[in-house]
């Protein structure tokens, strides 16, 4: 994914990972997706295989799997839990992802195991920085 110029939006109040992938957690409660830069960098998306709900996640382990034109990609859990539901629109519309990657094209909401795994992400600022560095 090298090269890109592309960082695309990166809203503040959510946490990230080096892999690309954000939460916003509220209560016990996490929704998990992925990054404008990621879902640019993999292009069209068109197909998503939702995680079970009841499946236990594991931070930075693979949650589920998407296609898209040019490749297929894990997708790594930004946090420990269990999946709670999956985004079920995702399977008739799985172009949600690349159109608004932080709203309806969420990938998973999760019951969260230890929410002291956050201080494991970045913040927008950070996971910004973390793009401008990979740039160089």
């Amino acid at each position: 994914m090298s090269g890109h110029e592309y960082l695309g939006k990166i809203p503040e109040g959510l946490n990230y990972t080096k892999e690309h992938e954000w939460v916003k957690l509220e209560g016990r409660t996490a929704k998990v997706g992925i990054t404008d830069y990621a879902q640019h960098a993999l292009t069209d998306i068109v197909f998503v295989e939702l995680p079970e709900a009841g499946k236990k996640a594991v931070q930075f382990k693979p949650l589920c799997v998407v296609e898209s034109v040019k490749s297929v990609s894990d997708i790594f859990s930004p946090i420990s839990g269990e999946v709670a539901r999956a985004n079920e629109s995702l399977k008739e519309k799985p172009e949600n992802i690349n159109n608004d990657p932080y709203g309806e094209g969420w990938i998973a909401e999760m019951n969260v195991s230890d929410s002291n795994e956050l201080k494991n992400l970045m913040n927008s600022a950070q996971y910004k920085d973390y793009l401008e560095a990979k740039k160089k």
